[in-house]
């Protein structure tokens, strides 16, 4: 089967989704993730994600 359409949904994005991470600050990654910081909700990477599912990371520094 054709693969045509994967990612076809981060194409519209600015820069098709890819920014800097805010909690571990590596540039140009794909900044897809919605995390809650308090009342406001950041985007950030897919690792920083599950290391602060996993509670290896903490959301202060971004804040």
């Amino acid at each position: 089967m054709s693969k045509a359409h994967r990612g076809k949904g981060i194409r519209e994005l600015s820069a098709r989704g890819r920014g800097e991470c805010p909690i571990c600050k590596r540039y140009n990654i794909k900044v897809l993730y919605e995390v809650e910081a308090g009342e406001a909700k950041i985007k950030v990477c897919k690792t920083c994600k599950a290391a602060i599912k996993h509670g290896k990371k903490d959301l202060i520094k971004a804040n």
